[in-house]
């Protein structure tokens, strides 16, 4: 295969050339100009648009509706969740999150925990509900996931993005739902607008120390979870699925869903998950299997994640809609 190469030295030369041309040096800057030749772009699925005299574009949510993402109880329940006051709670199925209603936190909290399960009951003889399913009291979070503070950001999170050559609908789904519109650090310890655990951050250049954190930089802490998305979870969701024999493609939206479950997951436990399911082909139906299977450590935290995005982003198309002007785009796929 490499006849031509004649000696160690122009052999070693070649070989580090190919891993730059094709971006898979560890830890090394991406290069925009070569990924961008291969003929990338996103152009036709963005929406520009003015929003208090200010010009944002943004990826378009089509793909969701086209394929009724929208009508699943579980992005449903979820937008409720995100736009719902602390000081209520709903009442939902946890295999399906079917929405049985929705109660004060005060007044379920004053109840003793005889009361609660016989509430519980009551609610399934109500609605139909079989005795073996288990019903979850979730509380609002309106107060964690502000919207309306982080939109500024999404646009300059997309640019960041797609100038280091990796899809933008990444960059917005992370934006909108990890620490949106504010800087808080996990339990994990994960930190900044794109969440990244501190071993990460410094993979790709950041610096971590008991004195400075740049992953409270937007632009550097972009520029890391971009090459982390390139460089590794986008990898693994393609070496994953080619195990199973699965067919893709990279703008499909279960696609992407999926490689964000690696960058919140990690690659291992995704595996393990596919692997329980054993799956012949990709779908919204694959992902939906995802919401409801358990494996290593892939539990409710991780079968929650792209459910969150699809409740995000249609909470972003919403705010789009009703409080933007001049929407001078809009890009079909």
């Amino acid at each position: 295969m490499y006849r031509f190469i004649v000696d160690c030295v122009s052999f070693y030369i070649y070989n580090m050339i190919k891993k730059i041309a094709l971006g898979i040096i560890a830890g090394s800057v991406l290069m925009p100009h070569i990924i961008k030749g291969q003929g990338l772009s996103w152009d036709d699925e963005k929406i520009t648009l003015f929003k208090d005299n200010t010009k944002h574009t943004l990826m378009n949510t089509e793909s969701i509706f086209e394929e009724r993402w929208d009508e699943l109880a579980q992005a449903q329940f979820w937008q409720t969740i995100m736009l719902l006051s602390p000081d209520s709670c709903v009442v939902n199925v946890a295999a399906t999150r079917q929405i049985l209603g929705i109660i004060p936190v005060n007044k379920w909290a004053r109840l003793t925990e005889i009361e609660k399960s016989a509430f519980k009951l009551s609610i399934k003889a109500a609605n139909g509900i079989g005795s073996e399913e288990t019903i979850y009291i979730t509380t609002g979070k309106n107060d964690f996931y502000k919207f309306q503070d982080v939109f500024n950001s999404l646009s300059k999170g997309v640019a960041a993005f797609e100038k280091n050559g990796v899809d933008p609908w990444y960059a917005q789904s992370i934006l909108l739902i990890e620490s949106p519109g504010q800087l808080k650090k996990s339990v994990a310890g994960a930190y900044g607008a794109f969440q990244l655990m501190p071993s990460v951050a410094k993979k790709y250049g950041l610096i971590v120390n008991s004195s400075i954190d740049e992953r409270a930089d937007f632009d550097k802490s972009a520029a890391a979870a971009s090459k982390l998305i390139f460089s590794v979870c986008i990898p693994e969701a393609k070496r994953i699925l080619a195990n199973h024999g699965i067919q893709y493609k990279e703008n499909d939206l279960w696609f992407r869903l999926f490689v964000m479950h690696i960058y919140h997951a990690g690659a291992s436990n995704v595996a393990a998950v596919i692997a329980k399911i054993n799956p012949s082909v990709g779908s919204q139906a694959l992902v939906k299997e995802m919401w409801m299977t358990s494996a290593a450590s892939f539990g409710n935290n991780s079968q929650n994640y792209s459910q969150l995005i699809l409740a995000a982003q249609l909470i972003l198309n919403d705010m789009i809609y009703t409080e933007c002007d001049d929407i001078i785009h809009c890009g079909t796929k």
